[in-house]
């Protein structure tokens, strides 16, 4: 494997997009990136491991090639998309944190023995890169950095151009970078960024913030829901947030904070002219956006946090199927 590869790509058939998140999985259809064609999605129920997840996965290509009509020979290849670690040369899934149960899955083999199709497999983050660069908010850039931030944490670096992967493909683990010596945690590693930082983490600080405020008789309705549900997302503490509870607004700002630290170091180290983020940062906005950039421009150096833009990801929600189908234009 090279160390980068260009982002550039064209197709003239019907390409196959698996879009592989810890919560859920979609899989879709597109013949003119960046517009999907038709999309079936379902929950990936990880503690299931993967035999589920992958009959469910072949169950929907099927369909969705049978529903759209199209021949055999106008489909293009296979592109799926999933947090790392990854053996992208191989094709093989390696027991991603939020995927702890895919232990040395060939998914690539296995998709392309059941469609007779070229399979190729990439890193979330790096797929999403791709994305946003050719289809999105990084449209424009030389220099341009992708952050997931959904379940987990990670980074796709578009550098002078062109994707760059490393020495193993891993290039952009930023969430196995440790921010702190203790914490919430992510990719393994208490205190670390994606422990900090992914809705994961955002969870696991909120279960801690509501145990504090019951003990000092702070009222929260993320207590309330917390009661009703059995467990706590990321998403309870945006809805709480949004009906004005004080104790997730607090939450979103220091997880923004948090965030300004990691962008601190990648801004750093990469000096990139845009940092695009996606997940959580769509949804919480400005409420999530604003102290991290104020964060980043304290921690990083001040010429290269100057032109650094911070945005969220212009693709929206349609940023995993987007970068599974440029997966499988081959990026």
């Amino acid at each position: 494997m090279t160390d980068s590869r260009s982002v550039v790509g064209k197709t003239s058939k019907t390409c196959i997009g698996v879009d592989i998140g810890g919560t859920k999985t979609a899989v879709v259809l597109s013949s003119q990136p960046p517009a999907i064609l038709e999309r079936i999605e379902f929950p990936t129920l990880p503690a299931q491991g993967p035999d589920q997840a992958i009959e469910l996965i072949k169950q929907s290509i099927h369909k969705l090639i049978e529903s759209s009509g199209i021949g055999r020979a106008d489909l293009g290849d296979i592109g799926v998309s999933c947090g790392g670690p990854l053996d992208q040369a191989a094709g093989v899934i390696k027991a991603p944190p939020n995927l702890a149960t895919w232990v040395d899955v060939p998914i690539a083999s296995i998709l392309s023995e059941e469609f007779g199709l070229p399979c190729r497999l990439e890193n979330d983050a790096n797929a999403g890169a791709v994305a946003e660069h050719r289809f999105g908010a990084g449209q424009g850039t030389r220099h341009m950095i992708f952050l997931t931030m959904g379940t987990g944490f990670g980074a796709g670096i578009i550098a002078d151009g062109r994707l760059l992967s490393g020495a193993s493909g891993q290039a952009g683990e930023i969430g196995h970078v440790r921010l702190t010596a203790s914490g919430p945690v992510g990719y393994n590693k208490a205190g670390s960024v994606e422990g900090w930082i992914s809705g994961g983490g955002m969870a696991q600080v909120a279960y801690r913030e509501i145990e504090a405020a019951l003990t000092s008789g702070e009222k929260t309705v993320l207590s309330t829901k917390l009661q009703a549900n059995g467990v706590l997302t990321a998403k309870d503490v945006a809805d709480a947030a949004n009906e004005g509870d004080i104790l997730a607004r607090r939450l979103i700002h220091e997880t923004g904070r948090r965030l300004g630290d990691a962008l601190a170091i990648l801004v750093d180290i990469f000096n990139p002219e845009r940092i695009v983020i996606g997940g959580l940062a769509m949804r919480l906005g400005e409420s999530l956006l604003a102290p991290a950039r104020q964060m980043m421009r304290l921690e990083a150096l001040p010429a290269s946090a100057k032109i650094c833009q911070v945005v969220p990801a212009g693709l929206g929600e349609q940023i995993g199927d987007i970068a599974a189908i440029c997966v499988a234009m081959g990026l």
